[in-house]
């Protein structure tokens, strides 16, 4: 029997400042200056989702009356440091 090659993305479901429900594929997750980070794509939902440009979306893991969570970076210079980290990895990969 030939091995396939599963590939089974790592999911989370995000909810926006409005209240909406929304599936992310987990890209990337780094330590940075002593901070965890995970980028996030969109997960696919249909055949017009393919067409569409997607943004790659930055969180911070945070601790939050004891449990962890995942929470937008407020601070623009923090944001400016991670998204160029990502972003180098990204086409790094792009590169290989």
């Amino acid at each position: 029997m030939s091995e396939m090659n599963e590939y089974t993305p790592d999911l989370f479901e995000l909810i926006d400042e409005e209240g909406n429900k929304k599936q992310f594929e987990l890209f990337d997750a780094a330590e940075i200056d002593g901070e965890q980070y995970y980028a996030m794509l969109p997960a696919i939902e249909d055949e017009e989702f393919l067409d569409s440009d997607c943004d790659l979306v930055i969180l911070k893991s945070i601790e939050e009356d004891g449990e962890e969570i995942l929470a937008s970076i407020d601070d623009d210079d923090e944001f400016e440091i991670v998204s160029r980290f990502f972003l180098e990895r990204l086409e790094e990969g792009y590169d290989e």
